[in-house]
């Protein structure tokens, strides 16, 4: 393990840039729609969520992750919006995290940076994928994030008993970014451990890794809720509008 941290200190050039969608979520929380295929806009969110990748320079390749039941859909859909550079569509596992060994297990051998992105974070700005990814490829980890503006409590049995300062507090978003050999290395390792995580900057911290924090965006939502829907609706007018972005 020291070999492998030692060699993912030390800069390298960075050739191929690869992504990992994952869009293998059950639909409990959307009130059963699958929010992948939704439509957002006038597109499916998958689309919105793609097109990000297709239209960034540096990323030569993505992988999406879904559901077994989804596979013929999605893939008819990058056909369909000429997402050329979809190279796989495979089958997602029980947990987040075992989708996610699966897309990096597919990802091309010569990947030396891996982003991974939740397919239910259509309106990435094209900016905070761009910071993400070079801050990564100087440091080897690196994730978006945006300041926590509401107070936050710490509650036992339904009552609040502790106020925590904020102000060191963020909530990171997606994609994360890595070099190739340390997120394939802190996944086997957290599976290995039994460990179920949700968030992949927490496998690489399992590792004693320092993980860089980039400026995130309130536009990159995870549709988790119908609600979240109706907030992306209101984002893209306004982008259409010319009033954000």
């Amino acid at each position: 393990m020291a070999g492998l941290l030692s060699r993912l200190g030390r800069k390298k050039s960075v050739h191929i840039w690869s992504a990992v969608v994952v869009a293998a979520g059950s639909a409990r929380r959307m009130e059963g729609i699958d929010k992948v295929l939704t439509t957002l806009g006038e597109l499916p969110v998958l689309v919105h969520t793609l097109r990000v990748f297709q239209q960034c320079p540096d990323i030569a390749e993505i992988v999406v992750v879904t559901r077994e039941d989804l596979m013929v859909e999605v893939g008819s859909i990058c056909q369909d919006f000429a997402l050329t550079k979809v190279s796989k569509v495979i089958k997602g596992g029980k947990e987040r995290i075992h989708s996610v060994q699966a897309g990096l297990s597919e990802v091309r051998e010569d990947a030396e940076l891996i982003a991974i992105h939740d397919g239910a974070r259509p309106l990435l700005p094209p900016d905070v994928l761009e910071e993400v990814l070079h801050r990564a490829a100087q440091t080897g980890a690196a994730a978006p994030a945006v300041p926590i503006t509401d107070t936050v409590k710490r509650s036992e049995n339904g009552l609040a008993v502790e106020t925590v300062d904020r102000s060191t507090l963020f909530a990171v978003q997606t994609p994360q970014v890595f070099q190739a050999d340390l997120i394939r290395a802190a996944v086997q390792k957290a599976l290995e451990d039994g460990e179920v995580l949700t968030d992949d900057c927490a496998a690489v911290e399992r590792l004693g890794m320092k993980v860089s924090l980039t400026r995130g965006s309130r536009e990159n939502l995870k549709l988790t809720t119908p609600f979240d829907l109706i907030v992306g609706e209101a984002i893209l007018d306004a982008r259409e509008r010319g009033e954000l972005g």
